[in-house]
């Protein structure tokens, strides 16, 4: 069933990326990083929509919004979120980012006048004390380790990243209404952002050379083709098609998917204040998104309406 797979996909891919991105800090300029990761992306992209015949033309301003769509999407919130992986586990970034679900339906009610219901304040309100529960046992660890500002400032950059990407979602959903083709507005996006990255990686006289490791290659082509091309291709087109706010019912499993792998490879401990943490969030996500919304989206998609 296309939504099960485009939902499932995004769920599963986004939620193992965020430890993949673990191979990628101390190795290589966390800009040069993104920048090679998204010129990769674009490269495969572009050549894509040439071979099957795709239409890439837009108009100057399409192009402006495309723009802006990258430096949101495909730039800023990931070269804070390569920062952020470098002071806490990649489990913490993903529970952190999936502030990404508040994030969406504040913005859409600032920018596309979208009322703000009860639930969602109270859902909002949950899922950031669900938050303050996980982080709870970093901030004692951190404390006793005398490096506890590195938990803050690594859970500031992703709160951070996730309003970014927020705003992005929002000019994705422009932009598809403006019909331009998810493909389409990724290739562009992916090379505005990677043509950023690669100014602000020579404004900060970063060595763009990469370490050709199998950790670090392996990791890069996963992030490039798996956790943007096809991940982003399938959130986006949930986006265009069911708004960003019912989209972010993502936001509901991956952090859950990445605190497994987190566990497994990083020895993340599901303490009892950790395990409410996640629930809370988890709890707040769904009343932000709204229950009876989320049984409608699923019959929906029973439905093949997708």
């Amino acid at each position: 069933m296309k939504f099960i797979g485009l939902y499932l996909a995004t769920i599963l891919i986004w939620g193992s990326s965020w430890f993949v991105i673990t191979f990628q800090i101390g190795v290589v300029n966390e800009s040069v990083s993104v920048f090679y990761r998204f010129l990769l992306a674009s490269i495969i992209l572009l050549v894509f929509c040439l071979l099957t015949r795709r239409k890439l033309h837009m108009g100057l301003s399409d192009h402006l919004f495309v723009a802006i769509q990258g430096f949101c999407l495909f730039c800023f919130n990931y070269v804070l979120i390569y920062y952020g992986t470098a002071y806490i586990s990649s489990g913490l970034v993903a529970v952190a980012f999936s502030t990404l679900a508040i994030w969406n339906i504040f913005n859409g009610a600032l920018f596309l006048k979208r009322p703000v219901r009860r639930t969602v304040l109270a859902g909002a309100v949950i899922g950031l004390l669900g938050i303050t529960f996980v982080f709870g046992d970093e901030f004692v660890a951190a404390k006793e380790n005398a490096n506890t500002n590195e938990v803050v400032i690594g859970l500031l950059l992703v709160l951070a990243a996730a309003y970014s990407a927020s705003l992005g979602n929002i000019i994705s959903a422009r932009n598809q209404s403006k019909g331009l083709s998810v493909i389409q507005t990724n290739a562009f996006g992916t090379l505005y952002g990677c043509l950023i990255m690669l100014i602000y990686g020579l404004f900060l006289g970063a060595d763009f050379n990469i370490e050709w490791t199998m950790p670090y290659t392996l990791s890069l082509v996963y992030l490039a083709v798996f956790g943007t091309i096809i991940a982003f291709g399938a959130y986006l087109s949930l986006v265009g098609q069911i708004g960003a706010d019912k989209a972010a019912y993502a936001m509901v499993l991956f952090p859950i998917v990445a605190l497994l792998i987190s566990t497994v490879f990083e020895g993340f401990i599901w303490t009892p204040l950790a395990l409410v943490g996640v629930g809370l969030v988890v709890i707040g996500n769904v009343a932000v998104i709204g229950g009876r919304q989320i049984s409608q989206f699923f019959k929906t998609g029973r439905e093949g309406a997708i």
